[in-house]
């Protein structure tokens, strides 16, 4: 990776998986993985880059799976909003660590622990160099931390929308149960849509689309990936209408 390139995005969204805090630990926070993850966000932030987060919330409670269990889903949802909260102080105090600069949005009123979600403001802290996570997602049941990924990026103008994960891309199939499935290294919203590959939840994808807000999707796990996908270079699989390719 040439220490000559420049960034060729200036405001980036990334949104984390809860699960990718969790590291070998079968549900929590594993430190070590949270400062690995604030020391990769810490670099790129380091070249110039605005960053904002969405963290979801899954290593330590799931909306859904609760309420598949018998558990009302607006409880289970509301839940699953507070786990979100955790694991943003959580990272907020990583980062800090690092050295850098954070400011924790929350959707849900908590004025002891975060800031309400305010446009301008986080526009604000991004402009002078913080990094702002938010989190709880929309404030409301029904919807998920991919959706509320996609809306945060649109909100602060974000230029694309980077989702870390467990894999390298997007398949089409499961990789873990088919070893042989492709992966894209380009695909559409309609195809994702149309094929109901598992990148984003579908309200997700279809508010990307209607923003044209490129997402790309890749390995979390992989080192200088985040600083990789922000220069540029070619990893995982970048979804966007071909029409509105740059």
């Amino acid at each position: 990776m040439s220490k000559d390139k420049r960034p060729v995005y200036r405001r980036i969204l990334l949104k984390l998986s809860g699960e990718a805090l969790m590291g070998v630990e079968p549900y929590g926070i594993d430190t070590a993985v949270l400062h690995a993850i604030a020391r990769q966000i810490s670099e790129v932030h380091k070249m110039g880059v605005q960053i904002a987060l969405v963290i979801g919330g899954g290593n330590i409670f799931r909306g859904v799976s609760a309420a598949s269990g018998g558990m009302d889903r607006s409880t289970a949802d509301y839940m699953g909003m507070l786990a979100t909260v955790m694991n943003a102080l959580a990272m907020q105090d990583a980062l800090e660590k690092s050295g850098v600069p954070t400011r924790v949005q929350s959707a849900i009123d908590m004025k002891e622990v975060a800031e309400p979600f305010i446009r301008r403001r986080a526009l604000r802290h991004l402009e002078k160099g913080r990094i702002v996570i938010f989190a709880a997602g929309t404030g409301l049941p029904f919807f998920t931390t991919d959706t509320t990924a996609a809306l945060r990026a649109s909100e602060i103008g974000a230029e694309v929308l980077m989702k870390a994960t467990k894999v390298d891309g997007v398949y089409e199939a499961d990789p873990v149960k088919n070893p042989g499935a492709i992966r894209f290294e380009r695909i559409s919203f309609s195809e994702v849509l149309s094929r109901n590959l598992r990148v984003m939840d579908a309200t997700a994808i279809s508010l990307a689309r209607e923003q044209k807000m490129k997402i790309m999707v890749f390995n979390l796990n992989v080192k200088d990936n985040i600083k990789k996908a922000v220069l540029g270079e070619p990893i995982g699989t970048v979804v966007e209408d071909y029409s509105d390719a740059r």
